[in-house]
């Protein structure tokens, strides 16, 4: 199961460093006094973006948010005035939002959000602040920063975006589980100690909900580096008479089944490819089989010229023929 994190509370001091505004979450008092002020208010900060991961995993380091189905979208506020960007810095003309920013009890803020459109209402899912009173936030660690946005008061059609804390031992859905449960785009993971970073980190890492599909495995690549046993599982799914090529496949894997597996394929292997619709086959280091190896395999989506985008292994098929496979 999940549940919302509530962090306990501490105290804020003001931009003026007189004395405590409030309670504010799990930051220290002296920590925000050390964010040194800045009079400039800045016109632009790059947003941070999240790298796309295949791999699944919970663990104390990292915290879980719902990922939206919508367009990223940083408000700056200075005074009275109100912008809203895209990521690319293209102004935003959403009315309500805009107001709902300038009415906010601060100076100055940069909020970092998502906007999404449902059922006909504009909602602004706010999961990062930037900028707060002439203090740049981007250097405190992630759960500070979280502190300082849950002091704010959000009003409709701004809403924080909660992290969900994994109950493992509840039994309940893993994030990921949950995503492809409730029908969300998926999850981002973040590090509690990562700053912001104006770039792709991998202290933000995406994991979008997948399709599933059996595969049939017809070659493998040599490992590269440290690896052991294979690089990927060449892959394909038959179509009438054909044996179409369907991708690599060279995530999911541990190193007892990367050596199972490749104990197994030499047993198999045949000197041509088995592939008889076959685009963008791997030319150096690839070994060919007899098509007999069913797979699980999860993935984002099929590309228009027919691959596997973002394939990862979820496990070996040993109850279905591999002439049954088909497209589904």
């Amino acid at each position: 199961m999940f549940k919302v994190l509530v962090a306990p509370a501490a105290e804020l001091y003001d931009s003026n460093n007189i004395g405590p505004i409030g309670p504010i979450g799990h930051i220290s008092p002296i920590l925000f006094r050390l964010v040194m002020k800045t009079t400039s208010f800045p016109e632009w900060l790059q947003p941070m973006a999240a790298t796309l991961t295949q791999e699944r995993f919970t663990g104390p380091e990292w915290i879980f948010e719902r990922k939206f189905d919508g367009i990223r979208l940083l408000a700056f506020k200075n005074g009275a005035e109100v912008g809203l960007f895209s990521r690319n810095r293209l102004p935003q003309n959403i009315p309500a939002v805009a107001e709902a920013i300038r009415n906010l009890a601060t100076d100055n803020l940069i909020l970092d959000g998502e906007i999404t459109w449902g059922g006909g209402q504009v909602r602004y899912h706010v999961f990062d602040i930037l900028w707060l009173d002439g203090r740049n936030l981007t250097t405190l660690p992630l759960e500070a920063r979280q502190a300082l946005l849950s002091a704010l008061s959000l009003r409709d059609p701004l809403e924080r975006v909660e992290s969900l804390e994994v109950l493992e031992s509840a039994g309940g859905p893993l994030p990921w589980e949950l995503a492809q449960n409730e029908g969300w785009e998926g999850v981002i993971a973040k590090r509690r100690d990562s700053l912001y970073e104006p770039r792709r980190s991998p202290h933000w890492l995406k994991m979008k909900c997948e399709m599933a599909q059996e595969l049939v495995v017809g070659g493998f690549t040599d490992p590269q580096g440290q690896r052991v046993g294979l690089g990927a599982l060449l892959v394909g799914y038959f179509e009438a008479d054909d044996f179409a090529f369907a991708g690599k496949v060279g995530t999911g894997f541990d190193t007892k089944l990367l050596l199972e597996l490749r104990a197994q394929l030499d047993k198999l292997e045949i000197s041509q490819p088995p592939f008889t619709k076959a685009v963008g086959l791997p030319r150096v280091r690839a070994h060919w089989v007899r098509p007999e190896i069913v797979v699980q395999v999860g993935f984002i989506e099929w590309t228009v010229h027919g691959k596997l985008r973002h394939p990862r292994l979820l496990g070996i098929r040993n109850d279905k023929p591999a002439h049954e496979v088909v497209r589904e």
